[in-house]
C-alpha cells in the first residue's frame, strides 16, 4: 500500500439536495443530484470521479448500474453498492479512503439517498410493513415486538431498569438537540422545545416519546473523498480523514446479550481514535447517530464520555447543547435536523470541520468524532475527521 503523506484521505465535496418533505424527485434522482453537487463543491468534474460508493434507504430506487448511467461516468476503477443501514455512510467513507491511500481510485464519490415519504401518507408508514420473523425470532412478533420503534423501546427500557436512566434524562437529549437545530437554517424542526414538551409528547412505543424518535426525510446526501495533494488546490478546506472503525454485535433477542447495555461503539471508537492517534478527551464535537434518543445516550456511554450508566446524568447535566463541553449533533441530528441515515452526522462533521456552521459553528473543532449506527444497535461505524492532518 502506498505510503505517501501525500495520499492521506481527505474529504474534499459535499452534496447535499433539498432535505425533508421534498417531493417529485425518485431516490436514484436525489442520489445523482447529490454527487453532482458534491463534486461542484469540491470544484472538480464528474469525469474526474473514479470510484463510486452507493447506500440506499428503505425506499430503494437506487442501483449503482443506473445510478453510474444518471451520471454519465465511465471507466470507473471502484464501483460497489454497501448496506450496513445507518452505519453505511462510516463504512463507506472508510473503504473510499483505504482506496484513495492505497492509489485503487484516486476520487471516490459516497452518495446517500431516499424518498420514503409521501405527500398523501404519514411519516410512519415509511418504517412499517416489516417482514415477520420464523422460528424462535417468530416469538418477538407474537409478543408484538413488530416495529423498529419497540425494538428500540426495548433496549431503552433494558437500560433504564438496570441503571435507573429516565425519560427525563433522554428528553434533554432531545431539547438540546433542538436548541442547535434553531440555529440551523436547513433543519426541519427549529422550533425550541423545553423538557415539558417532551414528556407531553404522545407515547410512541414506552419508554419512548414522540420527541425520542427521529424524523423521516426525503433527500440525498454525498461526499468526495481525495488525496490531501489534489484537495490542496481545489475549492474547499479539506477535512481529513484521521481514523475510522467498524463493528458489528448484532446481539441475539435471548437470555445473556448484552443488547440495550453495549453498541459496536465500545470496540469501534476505541479503535478508530487508535488510528487517529488521539483520545476520547481531545475530541472536541461529537456527530452521533441519534435515531433515537437513547441511541445517542448509550452511544456516550460506550465511547467513554462518561462511564457505563453514568449516560442519564451526563446529558442531563446540559453538557451536549450549545455552550455545553461536549457539543453533539450540533445541526440538530435526526431528532430535529435531518434523516439520512449515516450521511446526518457526517455531513454535519464535514460542514463544522469547515468551520462553515454559520450561527451553531462550534468554537473548537481540531477532533471531530461521528458515529454510524445500523439495525437494531447491530452495526457500528465511527470516524475521527479534522480539519488539519
Amino acid at each position: 500500500m502506498a505510503d505517501s503523506a501525500g495520499r492521506r484521505p481527505v474529504i474534499a465535496g459535499l452534496g447535499m439536495t433539498e432535505l425533508g418533505k421534498v417531493y417529485g424527485s425518485t431516490a436514484g434522482e436525489f442520489a445523482a443530484e447529490a454527487v453532482r453537487r458534491a463534486v461542484a463543491d469540491a470544484g472538480l468534474q464528474l469525469s474526474d470521479v473514479d470510484g463510486l460508493l452507493l447506500n440506499s434507504g428503505v425506499s430503494g430506487g437506487v442501483d449503482i448500474w443506473t445510478l453510474q448511467q444518471q451520471l454519465q461516468i465511465r471507466d470507473l476503477r471502484l464501483l460497489t453498492e454497501m448496506q450496513a443501514f445507518g452505519s453505511s455512510a462510516g463504512s463507506m467513507l472508510a473503504y473510499a479512503s483505504m482506496a484513495v491511500r492505497s492509489g485503487m481510485a484516486d476520487t471516490v464519490a459516497c452518495v446517500f439517498a431516499d424518498a420514503p415519504r409521501q405527500p398523501d401518507k404519514g411519516s410512519a408508514s415509511a418504517y412499517t410493513g416489516r417482514r415477520l420473523p420464523s422460528g424462535f425470532e417468530g416469538l418477538l412478533g407474537a409478543s408484538g415486538l413488530t416495529s423498529v420503534n419497540a425494538m428500540y423501546a426495548q433496549a431503552a427500557r433494558r437500560h433504564m431498569n438496570t441503571y435507573g436512566t429516565t425519560s427525563e434524562q433522554l428528553g434533554a437529549i432531545a431539547v438540546a438537540q433542538r436548541a442547535w437545530a434553531a440555529r440551523n437554517p436547513l433543519a426541519q424542526f427549529r422550533e425550541p422545545i423545553t423538557l415539558a414538551d417532551h414528556q407531553a409528547s404522545r407515547m410512541i412505543a414506552d419508554p419512548l416519546r414522540l420527541l425520542d424518535c427521529c424524523l423521516v426525510s426525503n433527500g440525498g446526501i454525498a461526499v468526495l473523498v481525495t488525496s490531501a495533494d489534489r484537495a490542496a488546490d481545489l475549492r474547499q478546506p479539506p477535512v481529513h480523514v484521521l481514523g475510522f472503525a467498524q463493528s458489528h454485535p448484532n446481539y441475539p433477542a435471548a437470555r445473556g446479550s448484552e443488547f440495550g447495555l453495549r453498541t459496536g461503539a465500545a470496540q469501534a471508537g476505541p479503535t478508530a481514535l487508535k488510528m487517529a492517534g488521539v483520545s476520547i478527551s481531545d475530541v472536541d464535537v461529537a456527530e452521533l447517530y441519534d435515531c433515537y434518543t437513547f441511541t445517542v445516550l448509550i452511544t456516550l456511554e460506550d465511547y467513554g464520555f462518561c462511564a457505563k450508566g453514568e449516560g442519564g446524568e451526563f446529558v442531563a447535566s446540559g453538557a451536549l447543547a450549545p455552550g455545553g463541553a461536549l457539543p453533539v449533533n450540533t445541526g440538530g441530528g435526526q431528532l430535529s435536523g435531518y434523516y439520512m441515515w449515516g450521511m446526518t452526522p457526517l455531513s454535519e462533521a464535514v460542514i463544522q470541520a469547515r468551520g462553515q456552521g454559520g450561527a451553531r459553528q462550534v468554537p473548537r473543532n481540531d477532533v471531530i468524532l461521528v458515529s454510524g449506527n445500523g439495525g437494531i444497535l447491530a452495526h457500528h461505524a465511527t470516524l475521527v475527521l479534522s480539519p488539519t492532518g
